[in-house]
């Protein structure tokens, strides 16, 4: 009783906090825009009974929202190397309650209850200035609460001045120039609340992606300048257990081509299919496990026959087929959309074509 007690003060006082700092910030217009006919809102106070309405009522952000500037007590942070979402850009942060430390325990880091991580996608207008015009289309809260980590997705509205709570997804058309000065439509998908499990999964359990030791072992820059992510938590009073960059494990950034190709080509695995392929992960019961560190190269694919693949093979016999990247179900499926084929199988309408070539370059080097 006296743990639960404490528990319970410790999300009282985050609450508490966040009401505060919502009462610092600008005036919020009373009505926002949803995605598809307007939506009167009525007027929301921060109480600290999540999930609130509205992005603006959390406070997390200063001056005009879309601008993203953290408030004080909100944390920068981006893993080494990024999931690919349709190409879509995205900008993190954490708030971490007032008195509370994020904990390192091997690879993982414990966040406390309080945590809330914020994620947000955004496209340029013309990607060959990524620092220009942009447009914000969603922003996903993960909130651990007191039984459990929960997911909050909200959708931006077209004047960009807010974002709203849509627990049943959404589907946004957007349009950009890409890197090559092309236009590029993407039919956007916004996933519903269950679905953010179905990659958040933790031994059947919603759990955070991307916020390991070895994504945040890293430098970033900060209002204050570059600094390894772990060492700047740790300065701030945040973080317990940090021991040196060396120290800990670390993931390289795949698109850094100064890195080794199995290096690359692992990170890009890690980020974009060990959330479920690992021993924890929905699954495990394929024998796939495409974690960074794995070393054995049947559980990696090499000469492994899939165990429910189906249509997915495209009568393909072996996950990978060392030197034969077309012949391989691995590079199969990341290279298609089509439902039942395609993986990851959420989170993407389109084909990764840099991820793609990354794969199947790393897979026709590998010795037979």
């Amino acid at each position: 009783m006296e743990g639960s007690c404490s528990n319970l003060s410790k999300w009282a006082i985050a609450s508490l906090f966040l009401s505060l700092l919502w009462s610092c910030q600008p005036e919020q217009k009373e009505e926002v825009q949803a995605t598809g006919p307007e939506e009167i809102l009525a007027p929301e106070e921060a109480s600290g009974k999540f999930p609130y309405r509205r992005l603006s009522t959390y406070g997390f952000f200063e001056g005009e929202l879309d601008q993203l500037s953290p408030s004080e007590s909100i944390i920068p942070y981006q893993p080494a190397s990024s999931l690919f979402t349709d190409y879509a850009l995205k900008s993190r942060f954490a708030y971490l309650p007032e008195g509370e430390k994020a904990v390192i325990d091997g690879e993982e880091l414990n966040l406390p209850q309080g945590t809330i991580l914020i994620k947000n996608f955004y496209y340029p207008s013309d990607f060959r200035n990524p620092e220009g015009e942009r447009r914000i289309i969603e922003t996903r809260l993960m909130i651990h609460e007191e039984d459990g980590w929960q997911a909050y997705p909200y959708v931006w509205n077209d004047s960009q001045t807010d974002a709203v709570l849509k627990v049943v997804g959404a589907e946004k058309e957007v349009r950009f120039i890409n890197q090559a000065g092309e236009e590029q439509v993407i039919n956007y998908l916004v996933p519903n609340k269950n679905q953010c499990k179905s990659c958040h999964n933790k031994d059947e359990s919603l759990a955070p992606l991307g916020v390991q030791t070895r994504h945040l072992n890293h430098a970033i820059t900060f209002a204050e300048g570059s600094e390894n992510q772990l060492a700047h938590w740790a300065k701030l009073g945040k973080l317990e257990g940090f021991l040196g960059k060396a120290a800990h494990p670390s993931l390289v950034n795949y698109e850094d081509q100064s890195q080794t190709l199995n290096d690359r080509a692992m990170a890009y695995l890690d980020i974009n299919c060990s959330h479920c392929h690992r021993a924890e992960g929905p699954a495990s019961t394929s024998g796939l496990f495409l974690t960074y560190g794995q070393k054995d190269p049947l559980k990696l694919g090499v000469f492994k026959t899939p165990v429910a693949a189906g249509k997915g093979s495209g009568k393909h016999t072996y996950d990978i087929v060392p030197g034969q990247a077309d012949a391989s179900i691995l590079l199969h499926r990341m290279n298609s959309t089509e439902m039942g084929v395609a993986m990851p199988e959420i989170g993407r309408t389109s084909i990764h074509a840099e991820g793609v070539a990354l794969i199947r370059e790393w897979i026709n080097q590998m010795n037979q």
